[in-house]
């Protein structure tokens, strides 16, 4: 079954892209989630307005992002935690801590944005990516010290 994507899904497309997908796949979850439409004449019409409309926000949510971007060059988070013997925390630093620490600094920055690849757990400097955008990220000092 042909559909017309009206978002970006991985391994399938891009938004505004006609796609043959199972029958099934399309019936019971695209269609419904309104993650696609059906691809006729009509649909076609509207999914391209719809495709240039987003076109324009995109372009204008990423002019924000690299704004947000620049202004965020010169952060340094530092988070003190209570540790123990050979520099080894009592828990650990995840991302909800490092953008709560964003947050007390004045950049409110969605937890799910700072890339972790694995909690921290020892005391020590880190670089900590923050994905902004989809085309724009920035790598963030984090500074883990012991607690007093």
């Amino acid at each position: 079954m042909d559909v017309i994507l009206r978002e970006d899904i991985d391994k399938l497309g891009q938004r505004g892209q006609v796609v043959k997908v199972a029958s099934g796949y399309a019936r019971n979850f695209l269609l419904p989630r309104k993650m696609a439409v059906a691809a006729n004449e009509s649909n076609k019409k509207i999914v391209e307005q719809e495709r240039q409309a987003h076109l324009r926000r995109d372009a204008k949510v990423q002019t924000e992002a690299q704004d947000l971007a620049k202004l965020m060059a010169a952060v340094e988070v530092t988070i003190k935690q209570k540790a123990g013997e050979n520099d080894q925390l009592f828990g650990s630093v995840n991302s909800a801590d490092i953008a709560a620490a964003l947050d007390k600094q004045g950049y409110t920055i969605d937890r799910k944005k700072v890339h972790l690849d694995e909690p921290i757990k020892s005391l020590g400097d880190y670089k900590v990516s923050v994905r902004l955008h989809k085309d724009v990220s920035i790598d963030i000092p984090v500074h883990v010290v012991k607690e007093d």
